[in-house]
């Protein structure tokens, strides 16, 4: 009996020659990125690389220059608003304040999506619901207010509601940010084991590097619009690029100072 191939994952996020502006100022310059079923990709940078930018793209919220992105097989930039809300209920979003309402429980608060994307009775939503809870270990406190949590359970919350519809995508916007080296470790492993246990593709947004190293399968790295590599961790880790070797280290790069650009910066308008 011949051995079976190994399958090619599909691609669930495909991001062609991606090109913003802010007005006259160009954010991404013509990036493209495959993001493939199952794994968790990194988007990691310094600050103002492009990776804020680039996650907004991905979750619809801005439109680009020039450019494509594709999530689960459609160009998103060609949907209406009908089409982009339906999409957005295969995907989960995970901000990083946890963006929780303040006027409700934490139950509440995760049973949200729920009622407002599905016709389901509210016990079977209610169940649903308490088995994401128990999935980031938040059984006990579905009474609680937002501001009745920690900075680590607001964290576990948000992922909470942003898995309860069981989401092909989830988008973690800087999961360990402000957290100590503990409750980081635990929300890192948290987000692997939703990859693991639930199947989804996992695109993380992170400045933290322990934390990068920690949980991707592939890293993304972006600098001044560009993406510089991606590649597995050890490759990221090893590689002989000064500038993502300058990020890892956190070593200061030397400014170059073009005296014509310069000149037109100060009288741009005048």
């Amino acid at each position: 009996m011949s051995a079976t191939p190994n399958r090619t994952p599909n691609k669930v996020i495909e991001v062609k020659d991606l090109v913003t502006h802010y007005g006259t100022r160009q954010i991404l310059k013509g990036i493209s990125l495959d993001i493939y079923e199952g794994e968790i990709m990194v988007i990691m940078g310094g600050s103002g690389s492009g990776k804020s930018t680039l996650l907004n793209h991905l979750l619809g919220l801005l439109k680009p220059s020039s450019g494509t992105v594709s999530i689960l097989g459609q160009d998103i930039n060609k949907l209406s608003a009908v089409e982009m809300t339906k999409l957005r209920t295969r995907m989960g979003v995970a901000f990083q304040g946890g963006a929780l309402f303040s006027s409700m429980t934490v139950g509440e608060n995760i049973l949200l999506p729920l009622r407002e994307h599905t016709e389901l009775d509210h016990s079977t939503m209610a169940i649903m619901a308490r088995l994401k809870m128990e999935v980031v270990k938040l059984a006990d406190f579905e009474n609680l207010m937002p501001s009745e949590l920690s900075g680590g359970m607001i964290k576990r919350a948000a992922l909470a509601r942003a898995i309860v519809m069981d989401p092909r995508l989830l988008f973690c916007d800087e999961p360990s940010a402000g957290l100590d080296p503990v409750v980081s470790a635990a929300i890192d492993e948290l987000i692997i084991t939703l990859r693991d246990a639930m199947g989804m593709t996992i695109v993380v947004v992170t400045h933290e590097l322990e934390s990068a190293f920690r949980i991707a399968d592939r890293i993304c790295v972006l600098d001044r619009g560009d993406i510089l590599m991606v590649d597995t961790v050890e490759a990221v880790r090893s590689t002989s690029n000064e500038r993502i070797q300058n990020l890892l280290n956190r070593r200061l790069e030397e400014a170059t100072l073009d005296p014509d650009d310069y000149m037109r910066r100060l009288t741009i308008g005048i």
